[in-house]
């Protein structure tokens, strides 16, 4: 193989973290939930007994209690994953710096320079990790071993827990091609269903499927998906060393009831807004682009984005372009249950200032004038605390225990 990849997935990572601190659970079903007087009453996690009775992540606690009534619930505790995985992550590095977390419980490994070192057998090494990381930590991993990043993911995917599968030039027509092509990184729901209209069901279906056809159906989307189920990825495994400035930038609430009506979505709205143009100055980062994730009582959602000219980091601009997504996509008088506002296709301040000059934007002067405003703010909320001061439009949507989720990547 001309390049040697690793992916490795930790199992059940966050029932996992858990259940060291009660090994008296090992044998039964135990599955790790948000906090169902707070309205996340979701499974998060679950371990293998669980699995065996078909609880899912992300069901809500009373499907997963009709499956299994005697599910032990234990709650979550993300300072620990987010130790773990750090830990994981350095032990990682002893093998190779190029290690890019995918997730907190994911990432890739390329060994290619570096297997030499280490007796040069890449099934040997993946085992010698797989180890490491049970004896050390007390957690099991699954290494997907292959020649791009796409196949070593499905191949950690392919057996679990505590497994090595290798995906190489010679037999992946013969282990990937059966898969459903919802196995394949990338293909998402709308993707799939698409897919499912002409036809293509498994991976193979999907590499057998004319290329250009591909192109005029899901577009450059589409030729990429090709490319993957043939065994064309080619996409480097970032440098652990490497400081990636953040993409997207986003906050989603979860209310303790849900808004109803436009006045108290547009206030949820322009809370997040608030948040995200926050994080946006402190990174010196402005969005070009925006998003806006709707989840009704029932747990359906819909998403819409959109560009941003001039990129702003603006709190009131954002929150007008995040309104007029949600104008065009929602009913708004119908209940929300969770929103969440992220900031897209991201560049410096310096870049979008440069922009700004070339544009010639002749509200430019007022920008500064609104930038300066916020970063007063910024300094007060920093002094006294964020809830110190914020945008009128957004009060009384948040009173009684919201759950916020942050959310901050390297891609968009």
């Amino acid at each position: 193989m001309d390049r040697v990849i690793f992916h490795c997935d930790l199992n059940s990572f966050y029932a996992s973290v858990e259940l060291l601190d009660h090994p008296e659970l090992r044998h039964l079903p135990v599955a790790v939930c948000g906090d169902p007087a707070s309205r996340h009453g979701i499974i998060l996690a679950k371990n293998e007994p669980a699995k065996a009775f078909g609880i899912k992540t992300a069901e809500t606690i009373w499907q997963a209690r009709k499956k299994c009534p005697r599910l032990v619930l234990l709650p979550a505790h993300h300072d620990k994953y987010r130790e773990f995985s750090r830990q994981v992550n350095q032990l990682y590095q002893e093998y190779t710096d190029l290690v890019e977390p995918f997730g907190i419980d994911e990432s890739w490994l390329d060994v290619t320079g570096s297997l030499h070192l280490f007796g040069g057998d890449p099934l040997a090494l993946a085992h010698q990790l797989r180890r490491r990381v049970r004896g050390e930590l007390g957690l099991t991993i699954s290494v997907g071993v292959s020649f791009n990043k796409v196949f070593a993911k499905l191949g950690s995917d392919y057996k679990k827990p505590d497994a090595v599968t290798l995906i190489s030039p010679d037999n992946f027509r013969a282990l990937v091609w059966p898969l459903p092509v919802t196995d394949l990184l990338y293909v998402g729901r709308a993707a799939a269903d698409t897919l499912k209209r002409f036809g293509v069901r498994t991976i193979g279906d999907l590499a057998r499927f004319d290329r250009e056809a591909l192109f005029s159906l899901l577009g450059r989307h589409g030729r990429q998906l090709h490319a993957y189920a043939n065994g064309l990825d080619r996409s480097p495994v970032s440098s652990a060393c490497q400081e990636n400035a953040p993409k997207s930038i986003g906050n989603g609430l979860t209310f303790p009831r849900s808004l109803s009506g436009r006045e108290e979505i547009c206030s949820g709205i322009a809370m997040l807004s608030d948040r995200v143009a926050v994080r946006l100055r402190r990174a010196g980062m402005k969005a070009a682009g925006v998003s806006l994730a709707i989840r009704d009582p029932d747990f359906r959602d819909i998403s819409r984005q959109r560009r941003l000219e001039p990129p702003t980091c603006l709190a009131r601009e954002l929150s007008q372009a995040v309104v007029s997504l949600a104008e065009g996509c929602w009913n708004m008088d119908s209940p929300v249950r969770a929103l969440t506002v992220t900031a897209l296709y991201l560049i410096s301040e310096d870049q979008a200032g440069v922009q700004l000059d070339l544009l010639g934007q002749a509200d430019a002067p007022r920008r500064d004038r609104l930038e300066r405003l916020d970063r007063t703010l910024d300094q007060i909320r920093a002094k006294y605390g964020r809830n110190a001061i914020s945008p009128a439009s957004s009060a009384g949507v948040c009173q009684g225990g919201v759950q916020e989720e942050d959310e901050e990547g390297a891609t968009s």
